[in-house]
C-alpha cells in the first residue's frame, strides 16, 4: 500500500480543503445570512461525504506512515483537536442558539480547523507555534 502513498495524501489535502470551505460557506451562510439551504439534507449529505473520504483517506495514511494518535503526539493533538472542531461546529449549527452565539462558534470552529492544518503541517503537536517553542 506504501505505492499509493501520494494517490491517498492527494485525496486526503483535497478533502481537507473541501471539508473546511464547505464548513466556511455553511456557516457563513446560515450565521451570517440567515440562509436555510445549509441545514438541508443535500448540504448535510455532502459534508458527510466528504468527512468520510477524508477520515478514511486519514486512516489509511495512518497505516501507511505507520504513525499513531496516542502513540505520535502530533497525531495525538490533530485527533483531540479534531474532536473540539466537532463540538463547536455542532453549537454552531445550532438554529435554538442566539445568532452572537453561533457566529462565536463558527469562527471558534474556523480557528480550530486551521491550527489543525499547521500541526498536519508541520508533524509537529504546536502546529504554527512550534518554531517559538524551540
Amino acid at each position: 500500500m506504501e505505492e499509493f502513498y501520494p494517490q491517498i495524501r492527494t485525496v486526503h489535502v483535497w478533502a481537507v480543503i473541501a471539508s473546511g470551505t464547505l464548513f466556511a460557506l455553511r456557516g457563513g451562510a446560515f450565521n451570517l445570512l440567515g440562509a436555510t439551504w445549509p441545514k438541508a439534507l443535500p448540504a448535510r449529505v455532502l459534508s458527510w461525504t466528504i468527512d468520510t473520504t477524508l477520515l478514511t483517506a486519514a486512516l489509511m495514511l495512518m497505516t501507511v506512515v505507520r504513525q499513531y494518535p496516542f502513540v505520535d503526539a502530533w497525531l495525538t493533538v490533530k485527533v483531540l483537536l479534531l474532536v473540539v472542531y466537532i463540538g463547536l461546529g455542532t453549537v454552531a449549527f445550532r438554529a435554538s442558539r442566539p445568532r452572537p452565539v453561533r457566529i462565536g462558534f463558527w469562527i471558534a470552529a474556523l480557528a480550530v480547523f486551521g491550527f489543525i492544518v499547521t500541526v498536519a503541517r508541520a508533524h509537529h503537536p504546536l502546529g504554527l507555534l512550534a518554531p517559538l517553542a524551540g
